[in-house]
């Protein structure tokens, strides 16, 4: 019998910029969380951005039953990616697999990451403040990256830049 051969392709450079630049230019995904009274995964589309440093955040509220999910079971993933025409499944996506912290609003880095967010969403600022709204970090585990027909890779934090110290200099350089 012979061995099916492995669809996930070695991460390379090209990957990685991939990978990067479907962050980079998400402003919204899904967000799967298991759903805290059955285990169900349960599904939802959540603005998406990235503090300065380049780690995925959301501002949420406590009223949404995928925020109360988090608050249980801090497990989740974001799918991040754009259809454009044309097939769907044709198109770029990646999925993160992920821990979510709520962050501290009482936090020097949360004011920072409060004004870095309101640059990407600035309507926002409408109900950023209000008492149950409040900005969760995905810290990434792996994320599984589709990048078309035959593309399949699996990254790591680092590889995107968005491990515990965000984007390297030399990414930075690239936004």
């Amino acid at each position: 019998m012979v061995e099916p051969k492995n669809p996930i392709r070695e991460t390379d450079d090209d990957a990685r910029a991939l990978g990067r630049q479907l962050l980079q230019q998400a402003r919204f995904a899904a967000l799967a969380t298991l759903e805290p009274d059955t285990g169900c995964p349960l599904a939802s589309r959540i603005a998406f951005g990235l503090d300065g440093a380049g780690r995925p955040v959301s501002l949420m509220s406590t009223l949404a039953y995928h925020t109360k999910a988090l608050i249980k079971d801090a497990r989740c993933s974001v799918l991040v990616g754009e259809p454009g025409k044309g097939d769907p499944l044709a198109h770029p996506r990646m999925t993160l697999q992920a821990r979510a912290s709520c962050l501290d609003k009482a936090s020097e880095d949360y004011v920072q990451i409060r004004a870095h967010y309101l640059t990407q969403h600035p309507k926002a600022g409408l109900y950023v403040d209000f008492g149950d709204f409040f900005l969760f970090r995905f810290t990434v585990d792996t994320a599984y990256l589709n990048g078309g027909f035959g593309k399949a890779f699996v990254l790591g934090a680092d590889d995107l830049g968005c491990g515990a110290d965000g984007f390297s200099e030399q990414v930075r350089e690239r936004r």
